[in-house]
């Protein structure tokens, strides 16, 4: 049911006096400035984003957030960039034959971990899915020794069964699907290498991703990491796997049963592998209002919006012959760290009870670097850390009769966001299956990994069918939102002057509103009974 336009209004203004109001001129200017050409995309590791930085300091300054402990509103993390040379080779042997895919074209691969130069000649094993799930009762490694081998894994996890419709979420992704969590299992099975097979429709996402992610600097948190990780093109894996004395397709069926176990291929791969590295120093940055009550100011609240995009690539445009060599980023994500100095302009103004936190983390284009390195040595004690309530690609359409919570109902959180959503007249989205794996994607999902309840607020950029109901021409609004798909990483991602910014008003509103909600509240959030991320302590 819908609220009247009136009532929901009443309701609004009658409910939020009592808070601060988030303005839209701040909003706009400061997502002007940060997606504009002087900023040069925000990229990690160049000039654009240490201008980010200075400026996001400086207006955290201005707003008057407080600094940290040491004075300063920076918290360095050290980041090692790493791009493979073009001198770099894999070479398979495979039942007499050689293969020597073409790198961007059949495999693209690199380092991460710091090292110049990665050579190793290594068997091949096929591991499925790569997944060691003990709460599904899955186990694709069945104790089989894979240190020192070049493990081919597929992404994606197991698809559900007629007998088992909720196995691994059903149609949703879960992060065992995730690249990300394939490389990191890899690691912890002390593989020398790691190759996931690419498909569109497991990944989904075209070969163009990887491909160009591999074809630039690639980044890492100092630290272990694979000699050699990245994804083979379908096409090569079946010609390898065929060479090998295995069929591909008979492979992956029986990887979709708990009684898989890993194969080795008849074939080996010798690695080549030269990298050019550089060791930089990138910041978060964060600002804190303190709390107001005795007790409960020990305790915080976290927003979050990262400040990084893809930066400017010179070389990149002179390949393609394109002028515009520049990722401005504007919805992804100067929206939402713009957003945060709105809110924090006005939540100065009137502290809550407990501490609110206003964190731009670096990095998250680059594998979520910056939140990561947050929860790994945090600013505010995890276990007294409430929640984190993240912001990444606004709505710039208009607003909306209703708000995404997506990832919310995994907590206390959901019931804390209906009460706020009420309270400004406003519906609770409907929580749709996570094809995608969207809320493994975003900065909160650093948070949650490590037990603090956290979501993505209010994400309609990625819901992905324009499902949003909007106030004005809900079908043309619908359809201009789902049309930033192809603005998406690339550098069209500009800011326009005419953008109905009302939306993201409403988004950063809500956001804060939802904030202060916890902030006061007398209990923690909690995760739900049975939710993974509540196993972890805190």
């Amino acid at each position: 049911m819908r609220f009247p336009l009136v009532l929901a209004a009443s309701l609004f203004s009658t409910a939020t006096l009592a808070q601060p109001l988030v303005a839209e001129a701040p909003l706009r200017a400061h997502l002007s400035f940060l997606a504009d050409d002087l900023l040069e995309g925000r990229g990690t590791g160049q000039r654009g984003g240490d201008l980010a930085v200075r400026y996001l300091e400086t207006q955290a300054a201005v707003a008057g957030l407080q600094p940290l402990k040491d004075g300063s509103y920076r918290q360095a993390l050290t980041i090692v960039g790493s791009k493979a040379l073009p001198s770099s080779t894999v070479t398979f042997s495979a039942g007499g034959k050689t293969l020597s895919p073409s790198f961007g074209q059949d495999i693209v691969f690199g380092a991460a971990n710091g090292q110049q130069t990665v050579a190793f000649d290594a068997p091949v094993v096929f591991a499925g899915y790569g997944i060691r799930a003990p709460e599904e009762n899955w186990d694709d490694f069945k104790g089989v020794d894979l240190k020192g081998k070049l493990v081919i894994m597929m992404v994606n996890d197991p698809q559900p069964t007629s007998a088992e419709p909720q196995r691994f979420a059903g149609k949703s992704l879960t992060y065992y699907g995730r690249w990300v969590y394939k490389y990191e299992e890899a690691l912890r099975q002390g593989a020398a290498g790691v190759l996931l097979i690419h498909t569109t429709a497991s990944a989904s996402y075209p070969w163009s991703v990887p491909a160009n992610g591999f074809g630039h600097e690639r980044f890492n948190l100092a630290g272990a990491g694979n000699a050699m990780e990245g994804w083979l093109q379908e096409d090569m894996a079946r010609a390898l796997f065929q060479a090998g004395g295995q069929d591909l397709d008979a492979l992956r069926a029986q990887a979709e049963t708990r009684a898989f176990r890993p194969v080795a291929l008849n074939a080996t791969v010798k690695v080549a592998l030269d990298s050019q590295v550089r060791s930089i120093e990138q910041f978060n940055v964060a600002g804190i209002v303190p709390g107001t009550d005795p007790k409960l100011k020990d305790e915080a609240v976290i927003y979050s919006a990262h400040w990084d995009h893809l930066g400017k690539d010179d070389e990149g445009s002179q390949r393609s012959g394109q002028s515009d060599h520049i990722y401005n980023g504007a919805i992804d994500n100067a929206s939402g760290a713009a957003a945060l100095l709105a809110m924090a302009q006005v939540a100065v103004k009137q502290p809550a009870r407990r501490t609110q936190i206003f964190l731009w983390p670096a990095g998250e284009e680059t594998g979520m670097l910056g939140s990561t390195a947050y929860t790994r040595k945090p600013l505010w004690p995890l276990a007294k850390t409430a929640a984190d309530l993240n912001l990444d690609s606004m709505n710039f359409v208009g607003k909306t009769h209703d708000i995404g919570v997506a990832g919310a109902e995994r907590s206390s959180l959901y019931a804390s966001a209906a009460r706020v959503a009420k309270r400004m007249g406003l519906r609770l989205a409907p929580t749709i299956p996570d094809l995608s794996g969207a809320f493994y994607r975003a900065d909160h999902f650093a948070f949650a990994k490590a037990g603090v309840p956290a979501f993505n607020v209010g994400s309609a950029v990625f819901s992905g069918d324009g499902s949003f109901d909007f106030v004005q021409e809900p079908k043309a609004s619908g359809e201009r939102l789902v049309a930033f798909k192809k603005d998406y990483h690339q550098v069209t991602d500009e800011y326009h002057p005419s953008w109905d910014l009302s939306g993201m008003v409403q988004q950063a509103q809500f956001t804060l509103n939802l904030g202060y909600e916890v902030a006061n509240e007398k209990q923690l959030p909690t995760w739900n009974k049975g939710e993974a991320f509540g196993k972890v302590k805190r």
